[in-house]
């Protein structure tokens, strides 16, 4: 069922893509950027797979994705967390999923990210509003693997404004010593270098119901892809893991955000979709706007964890049942419910 499309620099196909990948020749891909389905107890539309199945059902794809990287290419894996139905505690399976690929695939772990979506409802709900006993998931774990101990990088590429307290450093000065937990800082720290290393925290809100995707998908009767990622989040790593001319693919494309950073940064780059209304929609972002880019002057902030405490209590109580017995409000016990 092989139906491309194709833009100036890249192409998407309409394929499975455990076949489509079938055509990509060894070692000829700079960075594969993804978010696959994740594995998840209850059934999304876009086709995820039951946590308890997800090793076996990837392996088939990592062996693709050894075969078809550089030596010194990338992989990106945007991959959620999934909670175990019925109990407030977590799958393992995305970690299962990375020492899986690392034992036996190979790849090593060049750094772990973690995307911080600010905008996240606090969910699950049954835990974090009405029994009160976790706190809202709001991360997705990023893997950044590569064959080689010694893939193409550069954070220079992707570099953050100074900090308030960092400019009032450079400003005031800072006296070099050796810090309590052994760290020399030298007075090369100092030195003003126009910006500073990002953490492997990075911070995205994923809010986009008025983007040109959405408002595209509107008007030409398409349902758009449930589960988008922000274009900021694949921007970030073909910038600072490729080059211009590279080959950039993602081979769970959904609605091809992938491509469309890639395509906007002058990569070459291929994304492969089952689903073809997805594919449909995708269309609909290309060809992309090469206007001039405004930079925007957004920052997150997180709150200390102190920032509400105090000496006293008051009447909040941790629950000695650690929830299992769901109460209103008003203290009244309901039966537990498995959901």
């Amino acid at each position: 069922m092989v139906n491309n499309y194709r833009t100036r620099y890249g192409k998407i196909i309409l394929d499975d893509s455990l076949k489509a990948m079938l055509s990509i020749a060894n070692e000829s891909v700079d960075l594969i950027m993804t978010s696959p389905p994740f594995g998840l107890v209850r059934k999304k539309e876009y086709g995820n797979v039951d946590a308890d199945e997800y090793i076996n059902w990837f392996k088939p794809f990592a062996s693709h994705f050894y075969r078809i990287l550089k030596n010194n290419g990338s992989l990106i894996i945007d991959i959620g967390g999934s909670w175990i139905q019925g109990q407030p505690t977590r799958s393992l399976y995305h970690f299962e999923l990375l020492i899986m690929l690392c034992k036996e695939f190979n790849f090593n772990l060049s750094q772990e990210f973690y995307w911080w979506n600010p905008s996240k409802l606090p969910t699950p709900a049954e835990w974090v509003n009405i029994r009160r006993i976790r706190v809202k998931d709001a991360i997705n774990c990023v893997w950044w693997l590569s064959k080689t101990p010694w893939p193409k990088a550069n954070n220079k590429k992707v570099l953050i404004p100074y900090s308030a307290s960092m400019k009032g450093l450079l400003k005031n000065g800072y006296k070099s010593k050796m810090r309590p937990s052994g760290h020399d800082i030298s007075d090369k720290f100092c030195v003003d270098n126009g910006a500073s290393i990002p953490p492997n925290l990075i911070a995205i809100a994923n809010t986009e119901s008025n983007s040109p995707y959405m408002t595209k998908c509107k008007k030409a009767g398409i349902k758009p892809h449930p589960a988008r990622f922000p274009i900021e989040l694949p921007e970030y790593f073909i910038r600072m893991l490729t080059n211009k001319g590279d080959l950039v693919v993602d081979p769970f494309a959904g609605s091809c955000v992938t491509g469309e950073a890639a395509e906007k940064l002058g990569r070459k780059w291929i994304c492969i979709e089952l689903e073809k209304e997805y594919v449909e929609g995708a269309k609909l972002r290309f060809p992309v706007n090469k206007s001039k880019a405004v930079k925007k002057e957004i920052v997150y902030s997180i709150h200390h964890p102190s920032t509400l405490w105090d000496d006293t209590e008051g009447s909040e109580t941790v629950s000695e049942d650690g929830g299992k017995n769901r109460r209103s409000n008003g203290g009244k016990k309901y039966a537990s419910s498995q959901f």
